[in-house]
């Protein structure tokens, strides 16, 4: 967990792959734990400290995660999220060539753990637009404007039309990428500071190795 914004209402984190963001059945320790502990060990805090997720990040991807240090700050951070005014930007290294530039918009259906592209009526509209960065080796860099939240949703869209994301074996992908890990990177975020009403950006650049991989 890298430390990339901190003040009395907001913690901003570069959350690495293979993290949880929130706790499941597997009873690994989550992002949420570690930066409480990080809190509470900075501050010198006694008993509980509060910390609100106001949204999520899929396990195997890595980068920016807000989370809010107050409750007013996480309950305007979660209205903000629900109202889609937040701009997200994704980095993604896919198999194949992708187009240099496009939208998808697709109908996306979820069960318990996986998400697909599903016919008209049925389904939630999932959007977003990207730009390809570079091809080299058969893998395009992409960079993604998410425009809508869905589950899995920038891994469905991708695979469905022949470009897996690298290491993303759940929707189709042949070739790993690291260790409990997928190439999917949320490189940036824009939000409106939940007290102060400022516009506030925030960059998480992958890790070294990140774009060396396979």
């Amino acid at each position: 967990m890298e430390i990339l914004y901190e003040d009395n209402h907001l913690l901003v984190v570069n959350k690495p792959a293979g993290q949880l963001v929130q706790g499941d059945q597997t009873g690994r320790t989550t992002l949420l734990e570690e930066a409480k502990a990080w809190l509470k060990e900075k501050y010198d805090k006694p008993g509980n400290v509060f910390l609100g997720l106001v949204h999520r990040l899929d396990r195997p991807a890595s980068g920016i995660v807000v989370l809010a240090r107050t409750s007013k700050a996480a309950s305007r951070l979660s209205e903000e999220i629900r109202s889609r005014r937040p701009r997200k930007s994704y980095w993604a290294q896919v198999a194949g060539e992708v187009p240099p530039q496009g939208q998808f918009i697709d109908q996306l259906e979820r069960d318990e753990f996986n998400s697909r592209v599903v016919a008209a009526p049925a389904g939630k509209e999932a959007r977003l637009s990207y730009k390809r960065l570079n091809y080299v080796d058969g893998v395009s860099l992409v960079e993604i404007a998410l425009e809508t939240g869905r589950h899995h949703q920038i891994r469905v869209q991708f695979s469905h039309r022949g470009f897996p994301i690298l290491g993303d074996r759940r929707y189709g992908s042949r070739q790993a990428f690291g260790d409990d890990a997928i190439a999917l990177h949320a490189r940036e975020m824009s939000i409106r500071h939940p007290t102060l009403g400022e516009e506030m950006s925030f960059v998480a650049e992958p890790s070294k190795d990140w774009l060396n991989q396979p």
